[in-house]
């Protein structure tokens, strides 16, 4: 792998307008594309143009998917500075979605944690990467 490599994190849904609708108000993502019974998948792809990642959501035609299998499964977006932190705290907060107990407490120290539509986990952490 290379630091341009990027990365596309796909996974299915059975409520596609509601998932999408999270991710895009919540995160103030912008649908990048979106197809129609495409060999029987309609999906969105959301993200920020020239981001070096994107997120999609799929719906397959006759297929359940499910909720999230555990609390545990998390999307986690280090925003180190305070005010773009607050920033997207307050996005998921003015659209209707509130902090939810992290599965592991560790993510409650320095962040807050949202739960999608289908249980799926996204976690503000006010932290910077150091890796």
């Amino acid at each position: 792998m290379l630091t341009t490599t990027k990365l596309r994190v796909v996974r299915p849904t059975d409520d596609l307008e509601a998932v999408a609708k999270f991710y895009r108000e919540g995160l103030g993502f912008t649908e990048l594309y979106r197809f129609a019974d495409h060999d029987g998948f309609d999906g969105v792809m959301l993200g920020l143009r020239g981001a070096p990642y994107h997120l999609e959501f799929t719906r397959a035609h006759g297929h359940r998917a499910g909720r999230a299998p555990t609390e545990d499964n998390l999307l986690v977006f280090y925003l180190p500075d305070a005010a773009e932190w607050q920033a997207a705290v307050t996005r998921f907060k003015r659209t209707g979605y509130e902090p939810v107990r992290a599965f592991n407490p560790y993510w409650d120290r320095l962040g807050l944690t949202f739960e999608d539509p289908d249980g799926y986990r996204v976690v503000l952490q006010r932290d910077a990467w150091e890796l």
